[in-house]
């Protein structure tokens, strides 16, 4: 693709996409007809750059309506957007869900990831391929994790085009049907004029059909991708909480005992009443229940989020934001997904109240691209919280302005990275940024800015609803409160389960249903580490797993009996961190590939055949632990590691 404007112009649908977002050109600057005005002066050129945080919903447009993107059609958003051509394919092609050369409207994702690997998606990835012809007008297309872990394996079908076309009614008119509507981003826009930043646009974006099938087999996912209207219905949230109706529930407690599209009902089940408490504490106030509460980062990081809060809204710089990360991307992860699917408007409150405590009043809500139905709850529930006043010019009539609007991710691990996630917002490829200086002092759009995922912020409401010292009673002293852990792989119940922290790992997988022919637990995800059958005593707090050498990351805990073949999950382990790796930093986008090979190369191999190559693994990941600009290459050894010094993956 020339990356400079060429003569490529844009289809009338292409045409179409892009203004239902941005409307419609204002001159020849901007892609209008040419008029005699624009002959005597350029127009929009300083306006249209204010808005290149919309060029990945404009991205989003265009493959939602037409399945990827063309020449002419990114050259018509480079000209509304102003933004040289070279960045935006940079842009374009640096997320997994675009495309910039033809492919069929219908692409049928299928996870290769591993719970889906433990469970045989690469024998499903071969009998689907082979009976979707080239003429089936069907793309399939290997995935990585598509948060759906507990009931692998799990396939996600995207069809672009119109909504006549697809004969798909318009977001809000459906609940939970397999074919879903969503919106390309700007649906949930706060109230605007368009321009500036933090202002949202209220035109709704095209709309495209998805179809989820988990967990699928040959014949239901080649059905969805094929026949929508009758791919099998997905399970409701609560399907995903073992734990279900249990009263000692504090985060999932309304989850299957609460209607998630219902404002009422999730009022009557004690919604809006941590808001109204934080209202008469007032800013301060609530900074120091949440510091109190020992409450840290539920995303791996542990960092304690009333210092975040309280470095955010000490700031003199003006305007504040809210960045809510749902983008959880990382392998085994599905908790975040549960919680928006399931209780939207916890979401909704608790970002409203982060906001109000560190002097914000524009959120961004960054969703994962592979998660449809939490689109459409969220975006639900923020059109109803703004009708009934819980959103807009004057919240709960207490004179504070506070608005969210949903930014769809576009398949890629690296912007769970905050300084990534920024950037993608932004309109930039999704890069992380050298530290100093910290979001809380330069973030989004360089402002001040506070950033926590979605398990963190619904946190919040029981600390301001029971108080910071019943909350801090819950748990180990050092780790306080609930967690939520995603079970998932060799087990009889998986889902996601809710314990305090101080439970041990055994007492987890106790619930879940383990299977006595267990062979190991990866503990975090990818970047996290593999431990032994001998070691479920370990407790699961922040630094019990520091102290046994593992890591507790966002609460994965993946169990593999003896019949999953280890190599070949450190195998796909090293695919995914060579396929996520942004390449910014030598020692990531050079590691990663050479860590791969490595683990090819020893595959079939074991004790001294492997010995070398072994020693090559251990250097490599050691110069990307040690030189690696963030903590995607920081971890990216972890779980091979883990496995060759714990397991003996290759004795």
């Amino acid at each position: 693709m020339d990356l400079r404007f060429g003569d490529s112009k844009p289809t009338d649908e292409e045409r179409a996409a892009v203004d239902a977002l941005l409307g419609p050109p204002e001159s020849s600057w901007e892609g209008a007809d040419r008029s005699d005005a624009d002959l005597r002066w350029a127009r929009g050129g300083r306006e249209a750059r204010d808005r290149r945080d919309q060029l990945l919903p404009a991205l989003h447009a265009l493959n939602d309506r037409v399945g990827w993107i063309s020449e002419g059609a990114l050259d018509y958003v480079c000209r509304r957007l102003t933004v040289p051509p070279a960045e935006a394919y940079g842009v374009a092609t640096f997320y997994a869900m675009f495309s910039v050369r033809p492919r069929p409207a219908t692409v049928l994702h299928v996870c290769t990831d591993l719970a889906c690997t433990a469970a045989g998606a690469s024998e499903l990835v071969a009998t689907v391929e082979a009976r979707l012809g080239p003429e089936s007008g069907v793309k399939v297309e290997r995935s990585p994790c598509l948060g759906l872990c507990e009931r692998a394996p799990a396939t996600l079908t995207i069809r672009a085009g119109t909504p006549a076309r697809l004969g798909v009614p318009p977001l809000g008119e459906f609940e939970d049907e397999a074919v879903q509507a969503e919106s390309g981003g700007p649906g949930a826009a706060a109230p605007g004029d368009g321009k500036g930043k933090g202002k949202g646009r209220r035109g709704r974006n095209t709309l495209h059909a998805t179809a989820v099938c988990a967990p699928a087999t040959p014949a239901r996912a080649i059905a969805a991708a094929t026949a929508p209207e009758s791919a099998p219905t997905e399970p409701a949230p609560e399907t995903a909480v073992p734990q279900t109706g249990t009263p000692t529930l504090t985060l999932l407690h309304r989850i299957g005992t609460a209607d998630p599209t219902s404002l009422d009902d999730y009022r009557a089940h004690g919604g809006y009443t941590a808001l109204r408490r934080a209202f008469a504490l007032g800013p301060a106030a609530v900074i120091r229940e949440v510091t109190d509460a020992g409450l840290v980062g539920r995303g791996g990081a542990a960092f304690p989020t009333g210092r975040k809060w309280q470095a955010t809204a000490a700031q003199p710089d003006h305007p504040h934001y809210l960045v809510c990360n749902a983008d959880e991307s990382e392998p085994g992860t599905f908790k975040d997904r549960v919680l928006m699917e399931g209780d939207p408007y916890a979401l909704v409150e608790a970002m409203t109240i982060a906001a109000y405590a560190t002097g914000a009043h524009q959120g961004y809500l960054y969703l994962r691209g592979e998660y449809p139905r939490a689109l459409a709850r969220l975006t639900h529930a923020i059109e109803q919280a703004r009708t009934r006043g819980l959103l807009g010019d004057d919240v709960l009539g207490q004179g504070y302005a506070f608005d969210i609007e949903i930014r769809r991710g576009a398949g890629a691990y690296i912007c769970g990275e905050e300084t990534a996630l920024f950037n993608s917002i932004e309109g930039h490829r999704g890069e992380p940024r050298s530290k100093p200086p910290f979001p809380v002092e330069k973030g989004l759009f360089g402002k001040p800015t506070v950033e926590n995922n979605v398990e963190t912020l619904v946190n919040v409401l029981p600390i301001l609803t029971m108080g910071a010292e019943a909350y801090a009673a819950i748990g180990t002293p050092t780790s306080t409160g609930p967690k939520l852990f995603c079970v998932s792989g060799s087990v009889a119940r998986p889902g996601v389960y809710e314990l305090p922290f101080g439970a041990t790992l055994g007492e987890l997988l106790t619930l879940a249903g383990v299977r006595d022919n267990l062979r190991a637990v990866l503990l975090g995800g990818a970047a996290g580490g593999f431990v032994r059958p001998d070691e479920l005593d370990i407790p699961l707090t922040f630094e019990g797993t520091r102290e046994a050498g593992a890591t507790l990351g966002s609460g994965v805990v993946m169990a593999f009996d003896d019949t999953v073949p280890l190599p070949r999950l450190l195998l796909r382990i090293a695919e995914f961190f060579r396929d996520e790796s942004c390449g910014q930093c030598v020692p990531c986008r050079v590691g990663t590939v050479r860590q791969e090979e490595a683990l090819h190369r020893i595959a079939d191999r074991t004790g001294a055949a492997a010995a070398d190559d072994i020693a090559l693994l251990r250097e490599v990941g050691r110069a990307m632990r040690d030189a690696s600009i963030c903590g995607l290459g920081q971890t990216a050894w972890n779980a091979v590691e883990s496995a060759i010094d714990r397991l003996g993956a290759y004795e």
